[in-house]
């Protein structure tokens, strides 16, 4: 049975206890980068395309390891820049895909948006793995898993609203939470142990 997502979240308070200083600090940078490269108008979204799949390995292998307790640094914001290629072409396909499902409706783009939601963790965790292997695995991973995932998701929707009120602020708190939480979710689904924290 797989892990309820109250407790997720519930562990992921608990790792997150005494590190706060360090999750917020990497989500911060994590989040100004981005929102530095789109401050150009010609080539601000250029920009954000050719780097958001190298920023998604970063966050994603920091959320992993702080979520298991493993060394976790702010410089793995960056090393996914050390295998550029690999994934750009993985964002890029995951964009496209999820795209094309949305000219459907919504709802098939917002299935899409799930099936291929754990495809930078699995690139995070296997460099051998290629891109089109990791939206494979993703989507066979998330079989059975999307209606849990969506649920998941609405249970922060009332902390983004309050985040909002705060004028983003609350963001500083909220995204780090939201970031080991699905680090939970990953280790949960794809077999894992998500042991409870002892520290």
């Amino acid at each position: 049975m797989k892990t309820e997502n109250a407790v997720l979240m519930k562990q992921a308070r608990e790792t997150l206890s005494g590190k706060w200083g360090l999750a917020m600090g990497f989500c911060f940078l994590y989040m100004l980068i981005m929102i530095i490269v789109r401050v150009p108008r010609n080539i601000g979204p250029i920009l954000s395309i050719l780097i958001s799949g190298p920023m998604l390995i970063g966050l994603t292998t920091f959320s992993l390891a702080f979520s298991r307790r493993q060394e976790a640094t702010v410089s793995q914001l960056l090393i996914g820049f050390n295998e550029f290629g690999r994934a750009l072409y993985a964002y890029i396909l995951m964009i496209v895909f999820i795209l094309l499902w949305s000219l459907l409706l919504v709802v098939p783009g917002i299935i899409a948006a799930l099936s291929y939601s754990q495809i930078f963790f699995i690139l995070s965790e296997d460099k051998s793995v290629s891109p089109k292997e990791a939206m494979k695995r993703s989507k066979k991973m998330m079989d059975g898993n999307k209606k849990k995932l969506f649920f998941l998701g609405l249970r922060f929707f009332g902390w983004l609203l309050l985040s909002m009120l705060t004028l983003g602020i609350g963001l500083l708190w909220l995204v780090p939470y939201i970031q080991i939480t699905m680090a939970k979710f990953h280790d949960d689904i794809s077999g894992k142990s998500v042991l409870p924290d002892t520290a």
